[in-house]
């Protein structure tokens, strides 16, 4: 998602072909800045380091650089963007997020690499359920390609609320109140955004020219998946994850959590949300939490296996934080004549003082 390092080398001294306008609306003018001559040894060699994949001694230079007495503007954000390629390499996506700010306060970098690092940035707090004044940055210099992530917002504020996508049941779950939070806070920064716009994907296309190239590197193809979900592309989405499973690849908890929300979101797909948590609960890969019954619970609802689904919100209800869960469960014991079960759930959510 940040651009490639042996791109960056261009304006260090090496020749290159003049690189595609990625970004063809932005009004922000490039700088004309090139690598000072006290960093520029500094920076082949980080350059070098970084392109032979050896990340954490990428993150060494780079904070070495960007500390470094007479190192410019120009200097310092390449520093900053390769230290983030690389924190994200090693799974670092906090330290990842702090090098993208470096990026866009050095403001060194040509258009292409300022607004990959900003997407990039804006992916990975949408990933975390960040919100950041990064977003109307974002759309203030570069009308065009703001739309990816105008779209990104609109959409997963709509999955938050789309009755039989998100992970809550509208007739019988009331709605999972983290994902009521983050809709309230998209709301408040999606604020003169537009929903419906077809947007420009750099992301989708800059994450599928990376998986294409290492079709073996797992962390590519999960970040195809994710880029995929953002741009609400669930059915590809789907379809790179489920490579990963037959596989075998799948091994960690948030991959398999990905999965089954990824089919979550979208209709019909309540079997698959079942399978893929099974089968993670049964390697161990899933923790039998709230959030995993829950889910079970409600895949179970909609594909009319209701014996399975009391079951699972049976696991659930204790785990609840507010007792919500218990009083669903009474709805439908009640619904399937279950009467004094019913009573029972329904007095564990008010219980009697």
């Amino acid at each position: 998602m940040v651009a490639d390092a042996s791109a960056q080398s261009s304006r260090s001294g090496k020749k290159s072909e003049k690189a595609e306008v990625m970004f063809p609306g932005a009004d922000r003018k490039e700088p004309a800045t090139k690598s000072s001559s006290k960093a520029s040894k500094k920076l082949q060699k980080l350059i070098d380091v970084y392109n032979d994949q050896d990340y954490p001694q990428t993150r060494v230079l780079a904070d070495e650089l960007l500390a470094l007495e007479g190192a410019n503007e120009y200097d310092r954000s390449v520093a900053a963007q390769l230290g983030a390629q690389a924190a994200y390499n090693l799974d670092d996506a906090a330290g990842a997020k702090a090098y993208l700010k470096q990026v866009i306060q050095f403001n060194g970098l040509d258009n292409n690499g300022h607004f990959q690092s900003m997407l990039m940035l804006a992916q990975l707090q949408l990933a975390d359920d960040e919100l950041d004044p990064y977003y109307p940055r974002w759309t203030a210099s570069s009308p065009k390609p703001s739309r990816p992530v105008r779209k990104t917002l609109c959409s997963r504020a709509r999955r938050s609320t789309r009755p039989s996508a998100s992970i809550s049941d509208p007739g019988v779950e009331a709605g999972d109140r983290r994902h009521a939070r983050t809709q309230g806070q998209l709301g408040a920064a999606a604020d003169g955004f537009v929903c419906g716009d077809q947007p420009e994907r750099p992301a989708v296309a800059l994450a599928e020219q990376l998986a294409a190239k290492n079709p073996a590197d797992k962390k590519a193809q999960m970040n195809l998946a994710s880029v995929y979900g953002q741009a609400d592309q669930m059915d590809k989405a789907a379809g790179v994850l489920e490579k990963l499973r037959a596989s075998g690849q799948l091994s960690e908890e948030r991959e398999y959590r990905q999965l089954y929300v990824t089919y979550a979101n979208m209709d019909g797909r309540e079997k698959d949300v079942i399978s893929v948590i099974n089968e993670g609960i049964q390697k161990g890969a899933l923790k039998p939490d709230y959030q995993t019954y829950l889910a079970l619970a409600q895949s179970y609802y909609y594909s009319d296996q209701i014996s399975q689904a009391i079951e699972n919100w049976q696991k659930a209800a204790p785990l609840s934080k507010d007792g919500e869960t218990y009083l669903n469960l009474a709805r439908v014991l009640w619904q399937e004549g279950r009467t004094a079960e019913a009573k029972q759930a329904a007095q564990q959510r008010w219980p009697r003082a």
